[in-house]
């Protein structure tokens, strides 16, 4: 798929709707073509409840890496049952992460920046190319406020790694905003929310933030680099 030549276009309709109205616009524009992609946070759980309660034909899937907390995985047995959907899973390429435990070690990725973006590779980026492959709209749960680097996105872009277009429903949702739409309508989360985990990864990699720390600093909190796997980078 190449780059569509009316982004700008669309954008600015997008840029003057409601999440829930520009996830049914684009559900309309690229019928059956539309994935959103949930790693079960609170932004993700925002979209689903939209997707949910309109019934439009996204697909949701999430990735399982291995190494999610248990809360995690009970969140998503709770989500599908409250909303009466399926999340389709995708899981990495199990001899690709034989080979990885192989040669870095089962933690390896405590040792260096290379190793961590190595297993996050092989655990979430190219699980996530097969679940984006053939599709022609990416729906994320980024938010702008969320760093530096999510800062600098557009509610609707080309994402050039993937070849799809990426649309970022919630971008400009404050976190106060999206907490109040939570317990609004009553949206299940992760209890690990409450515990000071505001992103939450895998299980060896996320920590609970500190009083005043960035929302992205319980990840790989060990590293000084960029906090971004891969999933979106620019």
């Amino acid at each position: 798929m190449s780059q569509p030549q009316n982004l700008s276009d669309l954008e600015a309709k997008l840029n003057d709707l409601s999440a829930g109205a520009g996830l049914a616009l684009i559900a309309e524009l690229f019928p059956e073509k539309v994935v959103f992609s949930t790693s079960l946070g609170q932004e993700d759980q925002v979209i689903t409840q939209l997707i949910a309660s309109q019934n439009l034909p996204i697909q949701i899937f999430s990735l399982d890496t291995g190494r999610l907390f248990p809360e995690t995985l009970e969140l998503l047995s709770r989500t599908e049952s409250k909303y009466k959907t399926r999340i389709k899973v995708y899981y990495p390429d199990t001899a690709s992460v034989e080979k990885l435990v192989g040669d870095i070690g089962i933690n390896g990725f405590y040792e260096s920046v290379e190793n961590r973006k190595s297993c996050c590779f092989v655990r979430k980026v190219e699980p996530l190319k097969r679940a984006l492959a053939g599709n022609a709209v990416w729906v994320t749960g980024l938010r702008a406020e969320q760093s530096a680097n999510r800062s600098e996105m557009r509610r609707i872009e080309w994402d050039e790694a993937n070849q799809i277009i990426k649309y970022n429903p919630l971008l400009d949702w404050t976190f106060e905003q999206m907490i109040t739409y939570i317990e609004e309508h009553r949206i299940p989360y992760n209890p690990l929310h409450d515990q000071g985990f505001i992103s939450i990864g895998c299980a060896p990699c996320t920590r609970a933030i500190l009083p005043g720390e960035d929302a992205r600093a319980g990840r790989w909190w060990w590293e000084d680099s960029k906090k971004e796997c891969g999933l979106h980078s620019k």
